[in-house]
């Protein structure tokens, strides 16, 4: 698998930019020793932080600090890997940057043909890319690297590191052997056709199909959360002006996020912040009142605000209690639904959430389909966080919950589909053989192209393209 940019030193700056207290270098590549001795001045041992001066072409200090060499193959790359741990401002590790790739010139030709063969800058996520091809991690701990960086809460950040210890590449193992096993049994009942009804019932083909249906449903379930904890939901608020939709992305957030007055229109663009309900990140957005306009401005925002809804997971139909007796404005929020309705998918659910419950004693009846709060006070704002979570999906966080992707998700569902095919093949028996052969091979596919183990260049370029450098 490994393409011939692969065989080239790579080096980048490792932290973030920006100054802080330490900042590193690291150096990925084959024999690299050679630049151990030129940018440290001597040999180091293995796996052992030197506190020395990192030397420049003239042999004086750029700055001290430590020195840590690994020899493949024992290292996160799986290569020789060099790592200096400088102080962190900008120009110092510039200044490191610039001489492991000056140190190549100094040696000869010779030296530098053997020993040296074009050290570069790495590329986004190149380090975290050399360690799969090397079989030091699998696709789905590699993405998890990136996860776990990213991670916007604590529950997706012990996600992200169960499955970069192995947890859902575990099951994803697990989900494939006893594939592999079946796919044995059915292969080995092809060469024996005389054999074929009793042979697989004495394996009890059928009951390991099942076995396998029903871990693998177990394992998706898992998935969707973790897919749920690393991408969250896009709640977008809707419904006419001055009905406190900013007032209920202010209350949602804690802060005074937008502009809140009594003057309906303020709100002419979209305003957005995640928040963290249980864990799962919930990307709220606030959007302009939806009304006919004759301002320009405003029906920019407008147009933007449908825009946001129908890319919406959710949408949350604000409705004004105090300005229900009046004709006109139920007119206009009946004409809103009926919209709703015709943009949106039956997938995306549109909650019904009727603010100013402060203002009266006894909300209407039509109030009871939805969620009655009160922006201003914070009554019912636990309710319709619940409400959330479950039109997410979301169950109470196990602890065993991995990180997960929604290509990962995809790729079970393809697995499901090929199994539920397999098993009405294997009620068929003899007359569908071959192709409850096929439907478990292209599902040990799909699960392998979870871990890497079966997968395309492009679809590498694509995953860890989305790395940051140096990692």
């Amino acid at each position: 698998m490994s393409l011939p940019r692969h065989q080239d030193p790579i080096v980048a700056i490792a932290t973030a930019p920006g100054r802080g207290a330490v900042g590193i270098v690291r150096i990925s590549g084959k024999n690299l020793e050679a630049w151990v001795t030129a940018v440290c001045g001597r040999r180091l041992k293995a796996r052992e932080a030197t506190y020395l001066a990192f030397l420049d072409c003239a042999g004086q200090a750029i700055d001290r600090g430590l020195a840590i060499f690994f020899p493949g193959p024992h290292s996160f790359t799986g290569e020789d890997v060099l790592e200096l741990q400088a102080h962190g401002g900008p120009v110092v590790l510039q200044l490191l940057l610039a001489r492991c790739l000056e140190a190549a010139a100094e040696l000869d030709p010779q030296r530098l043909a053997a020993r040296l063969p074009g050290l570069r800058v790495a590329l986004p996520g190149e380090f975290s890319e050399r360690a799969f091809l090397n079989d030091k991690i699998d696709l789905a701990q590699a993405e998890a690297i990136a996860d776990l960086i990213d991670a916007s809460t604590e529950a997706a950040a012990r996600s992200a590191s169960r499955s970069l210890s192995g947890a859902f590449s575990n099951e994803i193992h697990s989900l494939r052997d006893a594939l592999i096993h079946l796919r044995m049994l059915v292969e080995a009942t092809l060469d024996f056709p005389e054999e074929e009804i009793d042979f697989l019932r004495k394996a009890d083909a059928q009951g390991q199909l099942s076995r396998l249906q029903s871990s693998l449903h177990a394992v998706l379930a898992r998935a969707r959360q973790g897919a749920l904890l690393r991408e969250g939901i896009k709640v977008v608020i809707a419904g006419q002006p001055n009905a406190g939709k900013s007032s209920l992305l202010n209350a949602l957030a804690g802060a005074e996020l937008a502009i809140v007055t009594p003057v309906a229109g303020t709100t002419r663009d979209k305003v957005q912040q995640t928040i963290q309900i249980e864990g799962v990140p919930v990307h709220v957005i606030d959007t302009a009142g939806l009304r006919d306009s004759e301002d320009e401005v405003e029906k920019i925002g407008i147009e933007r605000a449908w825009d946001a809804i129908e890319t919406a997971d959710a949408v949350l139909f604000l409705h004004d209690l105090t300005r229900l007796d009046a004709m006109d404005y139920v007119a206009d929020d009946a004409d809103i639904a009926r919209a709703l309705a015709a943009k949106l998918p039956s997938s995306v659910a549109v909650i019904d959430v009727w603010n100013k419950a402060d203002t009266t004693a006894a909300p209407p009846s039509c109030a009871d389909r939805g969620v009655t709060l009160s922006a201003k006070t914070g009554a019912g704002l636990d309710a319709l966080r619940r409400t959330l979570l479950q039109v997410a999906g979301w169950q109470s966080v196990p602890e065993g919950v991995y990180i997960a992707r929604e290509r990962h998700v995809q790729a079970l569902h393809q697995v499901e589909l090929h199994l539920t095919e397999a098993a009405s093949h294997l009620a068929a028996h003899a007359q569908s053989l071959d192709l409850l052969a096929e439907e478990l091979r292209l599902a040990q596919n799909a699960l392998s192209e979870i871990t890497g183990e079966f997968s395309s260049d492009d679809l590498l370029g694509v995953i860890f393209s989305q790395f940051c450098i140096g990692k």
